[in-house]
């Protein structure tokens, strides 16, 4: 299922509210990886309600859904909170974040949620996942869209870039790929870590089409994924 109408009002209004659950999720949990969840809501909400995927939170295998892999798993409160909202799980499970016996566990988990993708948290490997997707759609002509979110962190690795360069010599036009660039990974700044510039002559010499936008601006999000 897909929203019929995009309002920007009504998806701000969305991610303010998925934020609230985030930081209760952290809270309650008493670990996790706040900076991670925060800086991709926006995106997140925009993909799942304004327009864009292609879902149905009554059957989370469909066959000609659009595919949504969170390569940056460590920021699965993001998810969860999207996933609620769409009505693919309950509310009250969100404040099971992490607790042992639980689906909600700390990094996206395929054989604990329908609704989940891929496995992710590995850092480094989402991106080849949805390369592989969104070639089997081609082979079984499908025309469903695959969605990675990857990191900054994860893009000092180089398995990122051996997707990016299949994805663009297989010239596959149903993946995209979002770079969460909030220029943070867990222990410091990626400038000073391992620094991913020119991060968009990069991607643009691997031979993708680049938007380089504000991540938490809903019209540049909405404008770049239409």
């Amino acid at each position: 299922m897909v929203t019929t109408e995009v309002s920007l009002e009504r998806l701000e209004k969305i991610a303010r509210k998925l934020r609230r659950h985030i930081v209760k999720m952290l809270a309650i949990a008493g670990s996790g990886h706040p900076g991670g969840s925060l800086s991709a809501i926006d995106i997140l909400t925009a993909l799942y309600f304004g327009n864009v995927m292609r879902y149905d939170p009554r059957n989370p295998r469909w066959e000609d859904r659009d595919r949504f892999i969170l390569s940056k798993g460590h920021a699965v409160p993001a998810l969860y909170a999207v996933l609620a909202e769409a009505g693919f799980i309950p509310e009250e499970w969100l404040w099971q974040l992490r607790k042992i016996d639980t689906p909600m566990q700390g990094h996206p988990s395929v054989k604990d949620l329908p609704a989940v993708e891929a496995s992710t948290g590995s850092l480094g490997q989402g991106l080849s996942i949805g390369l592989g997707m969104a070639l089997a759609a081609r082979l079984d002509g499908k025309d469903y869209r695959v969605y990675v979110m990857i990191g900054d962190g994860e893009s000092e690795e180089g398995q990122i870039w051996e997707a990016a360069m299949a994805a663009s010599h297989f010239r596959v036009s149903n993946l995209t790929a979002i770079l969460d660039y909030n220029r943070y990974q867990l222990d410091g700044a990626i400038g000073e870590i391992m620094s991913i510039e020119p991060v968009v002559a990069k991607w643009q010499a691997f031979g993708w089409a680049v938007r380089e936008i504000d991540g938490h601006d809903m019209r540049q999000i909405l404008d770049a994924l239409h």
